[in-house]
């Protein structure tokens, strides 16, 4: 009889466990790292390529991030397995379940952009209605309405990327179709929320720092964040 199909069943973890997904990441970079930065360096270059043509270059950017996020992360299964890894891995994702790839990417494209219009209607909203109240009454609404923006961007944004998380790793290595990978993700994420709360908190003030050298410390951030996201996956998905 076939084996039965992956289904996304998911774990609970520990809350320190995001630590050791840190360790590992680290360690998976400290083994190979001129393939890491190489791999960095040409993601980097091919993605603010795409994005300098307006508007459609940001959002065939979002499009492809799931498809190089599987190229990132099929690096990471060579590594945990003893392997060499190469660069040109990097573009596994276009040779394996690109469309389903890409339709993580459309519904992770929908929702960004989706937020991003309600922020900007309602910044927009804000400012018209201050202008219309009067200089001292109008900074005060314009002001509400950019608080108001922000915190629905924030609320908005946590199942968005809580169920974009781990669906390239679930359609790339166990052939999901990409709604079920991200209901699996978002489910994963809900169940081991506190450690994936801490392990954020730590990737944006990371990323904040990785932007202060004209961003050159996203060389080191983007391999052992990934090589971190990979570890989380095999450690909270049973059967990984």
């Amino acid at each position: 009889m076939a084996p039965a199909a992956f289904d996304g069943e998911s774990r609970e973890v520990d809350a320190g466990a995001c630590f050791d997904w840190l360790a590992q990441g680290w360690a998976m970079f400290i083994a190979h790292p001129g393939i890491w930065l190489g791999s960095s360096v040409l993601l980097l270059v091919i993605l603010m390529a795409i994005s300098i043509v307006p508007i459609f270059g940001q959002v065939a950017a979002h499009l492809l991030v799931p498809l190089f996020g599987a190229g990132m992360l099929q690096i990471c299964r060579t590594v945990a397995n003893e392997g060499e890894p190469q660069i040109g891995e990097l573009f596994a994702g276009f040779r394996q379940h690109a469309g389903q790839l890409v339709m993580v990417g459309v519904f992770f494209a929908i929702g960004v952009f989706g937020i991003a219009l309600l922020a900007f209607l309602l910044i927009g909203g804000g400012m018209l209605g201050g202008a219309i109240t009067g200089r001292v009454g109008g900074i005060g609404i314009a002001f509400g309405g950019f608080l108001l923006a922000v915190l629905l961007v924030l609320l908005l944004s946590v199942p968005v990327i809580m169920a974009t998380w781990f669906a390239p790793a679930l359609v790339y290595f166990h052939g999901m179709q990409p709604l079920a990978a991200m209901k699996a993700s978002f489910a994963a994420g809900a169940r081991n929320w506190l450690p994936m709360i801490i392990f954020g908190i730590f990737l944006m003030v990371a990323g904040f720092f990785a932007m202060l050298p004209v961003g050159l410390g996203l060389l080191l951030l983007l391999p052992i964040f990934s090589a971190a996201v990979y570890a989380s996956y095999r450690d909270i998905f049973t059967g990984a």
